[in-house]
């Protein structure tokens, strides 16, 4: 009689061993049954992946939504931390190598459980079992559904191999919401790739999927530290990990908010996107790494330049065009400033940075060299009357000075020499992209930024030059076909070029010498530029507002080129040298140069005298303006004045607005719209009047 209560447990025991054999072959009956009556399993070759732009460093730039509203980013195991699959096969699949779809001790296990406890307690499902179930979903659980995975799930085994159904198991796994996969899930939680995690960024990831919108950690975070912690439990058995490192994997915050997919490079991975729709994974030239670094110097940079201020920036590799890193805008999603407009691609005035062209047509052809002397003085040629930025003159200079105090007088006269249209034909015919105002043919002023011209194109040029003379078109696109080059100029002349360049002065607080660059200022202080090189990069920096406006004191030299030194200090520690001097280059001073080389002598001018009257050219008398208003603010009004005595004296409607140094241009503020008189007047007493309408 003793003996009764250890029979009934062993009894018990036995009767469930038998159910779960009986179990087990009811199973086993079922798939034979089934093999035959599915047809062919589905292999995943029709699905649809979120269309990723990668950068040159295999890195992810941006990726888009799958027409059904998903993240679903490609994955294999070398995308993945090695300590996830630990983790993962520890807690989901003790035996996913050695069994064939179906784990038999698992489901034995399965069934015993259910068997005595009358309720499922785990499923036994294999990770292939879970990959057939996600390539053909079922919304009702049923015995016949299990059946049928087990199915599948030989299936599978049997047309791929573990490493393609594991790699579909981390594209396909559900994270919560419309993530899939495991890259989603790691961006959108822990804002990376999944190719290092925390052991407790690990176990989130490995619980998730088994009941991801229960455990969402953006919506129930306790959920999902609970489930976290239970998998950390699990796992610890498996001996694979230290009891501190799991402490402190419980110890990690579960993530409470989903964080933005990467948004690099997005007007290039916007135009990838556009002109490769078909393909699934895009492949650029740009150094994602990099990219960051200057989004981020941009972003900084324009709200330090002030409200509604926009940065563009293009870094190029000199010998094989590639552009490694292209920030069309400071912030993708800022509206004030234009954050969708790709400013790279924007037409806009150069200012001065097309001087260095003129001056390397003026050494092609023989008409100066660096040492040359040429004249800064006040000339006019026709009804042109050009001047310098600050109003004065510097006389009798060096070429070599001229171009790099960029100093208009002399630029101009050796445009009159080499001529607007061939200057014009050269840039044409090197790739650059050029836009006359409408109804203007090639003038003059074209040296001084009567032209308009996208920030990619001058960079272009500016590469042509640290190549000696041809441009290799630039592009960012790895499959790109290589484009013939063209030539800008010659390469003692481009040499030239370069070597004045790197002597112009630099910005405060930065090292001079190290780079050439040239920078430039539209007209009305609308945009501010800086480009340069070295012996390996090319750098383009463009600064103003998007809709064009005018910025008092908007400068190429305080606002840009700050921002080209920056550039370059991210770029190299030591900046490259430039290329040696080709055969060919003159390297005398002054007094020795050929006597015709000595001295330039300026065409087709005419008195000095002739631009003493002062005068105001903008706006014109009789003009309608129309008034530009940033909120409540509205954008001033510029007055350019030529000519006159100074000091000179401004007034509008008889009111004074200042009192200028010099010829240039000045701004007011008006109060609304109206007519509106504007009066210069000299130290001689010669004064100029106009009369302008506003109106918004």
């Amino acid at each position: 009689m003793a003996a009764a209560p250890t029979s009934r447990p062993r009894r018990r025991w036995a009767y469930a061993a038998a159910g779960a054999l009986w179990c087990a072959a009811i199973a086993g009956g079922a798939i034979a049954g089934l093999v035959d009556t599915l047809g062919p399993p589905p292999l995943g070759k029709n699905l649809t992946y979120s269309q990723t732009v990668l950068g040159s460093d295999g890195e992810l730039l941006r990726a888009y939504l799958t027409p059904e509203g998903r993240w679903r980013l490609p994955a294999s195991a070398a995308d993945v931390d090695p300590r996830f699959f630990d983790a993962l096969f520890a807690y989901e699949d003790k035996r996913f190598f050695s069994h064939h779809g179906v784990d038999p001790l698992a489901t034995l296990r399965a069934a015993y459980q259910l068997a005595t406890r009358g309720e499922i307690v785990s499923g036994g499902s294999t990770i292939s079992m879970q990959v057939a179930r996600l390539l053909e979903p079922r919304r009702k659980r049923s015995l016949y559904a299990k059946f049928r995975q087990m199915v599948r799930a030989v299936q599978l085994e049997q047309a791929l191999n573990k490493q393609k159904i594991l790699s579909l198991y981390l594209t396909l796994a559900p994270y919560g919401g419309n993530l899939e996969g495991i890259r989603a899930a790691s961006f959108a939680y822990f804002g990376k790739e999944p190719r290092r995690l925390t052991l407790g960024e690990t176990a989130l990831l490995v619980a998730l999927p088994q009941s991801p919108e229960y455990r969402r950690p953006d919506r129930h975070p306790n959920h999902a530290r609970d489930a976290r912690n239970r998998v950390l439990d699990r796992i610890a058995e498996s001996e694979l990990f230290s009891a501190e490192e799991l402490t402190a994997a419980k110890a990690e915050p579960v993530p409470t908010a989903r964080k933005s997919m990467p948004l690099g490079a997005p007007h290039a991975s916007d135009d990838a996107k556009a002109a490769f729709s078909d393909q699934s994974i895009i492949h650029l030239t740009i150094n994602a790494r990099l990219q960051r670094r200057l989004e981020r110097l941009a972003h900084d940079r324009a709200r330090g330049l002030g409200d509604a201020m926009s940065v563009a920036i293009v870094v190029a590799e000199n010998e094989t065009g590639r552009i490694l890193a292209r920030v069309a805008t400071p912030d993708y999603f800022d509206a004030t400033r234009a954050g969708q407009v790709d400013l790279t691609r924007a037409v806009r005035s150069p200012g001065s940075t097309l001087k260095p062209f003129i001056y390397g047509i003026g050494f092609e052809d023989g008409l100066v060299h660096p040492e040359t002397l040429i004249e800064d003085r006040p000339i006019r040629f026709g009804d042109y009357a050009p001047e310098n930025f600050d109003q004065t003159f510097q006389g009798t200079v060096t070429v070599r000075r001229a171009l790099q105090m960029s100093l208009n007088v002399p630029a101009v006269s050796l445009l009159d020499a080499v001529g607007p249209s061939r200057l014009l034909a050269r840039l044409d015919e090197a790739g650059a992209s050029l836009k006359l105002p409408e109804h203007e043919t090639a003038g003059l002023a074209l040296g001084l930024g009567g032209i308009g011209i996208r920030l990619i194109d001058l960079t272009a040029l500016y590469a042509g030059l640290a190549r000696q003379g041809t441009v290799m078109p630039l592009h960012e696109r790895q499959d790109d076909p290589v484009l013939p080059e063209h030539r800008l100029m010659e390469p003692v002349a481009a040499w030239y070029v370069g070597d004045v360049l790197r002597g112009a002065p630099p910005p405060p607080n930065a090292l001079g010498g190290r780079i050439a660059f040239k920078t430039g200022t539209s007209y009305g202080y609308r945009d501010a530029w800086a480009v340069g090189f070295d012996g390996r990069y090319t750098v383009g920096v463009w600064t103003g507002r998007p809709d064009g406006a005018p910025v008092p004191g908007l400068l190429g030299r305080t606002a840009a080129a700050p921002i080209l030194f920056d550039v370059f200090a991210r770029l190299t520690e030591q900046p490259r040298p430039l290329p040696p001097a080709p055969r060919g280059v003159l390297i005398e001073r002054t007094a020795q140069l050929p006597p015709p080389l000595r001295r330039f002598a300026a065409r087709n001018m005419q008195s000095a005298s002739a631009v003493s009257d002062v005068r105001i050219v903008f706006p014109p008398n009789g003009a309608s303006l129309a008034l530009e208003q940033d909120g409540s603010a509205i954008d001033p009004i510029p007055i350019k004045i030529t000519g006159g005595t100074a000091p000179l004296s401004i007034l509008v409607d008889g009111m004074p607005l200042q009192t200028a140094r010099g010829a240039g241009t000045v701004f007011f503020s008006p109060v609304g719209p109206g007519f509106v008189r504007v009066t210069v007047t000299d130290a001689t007493g010669a004064a100029d009047s106009v009369s302008v309408r506003l109106q918004q």
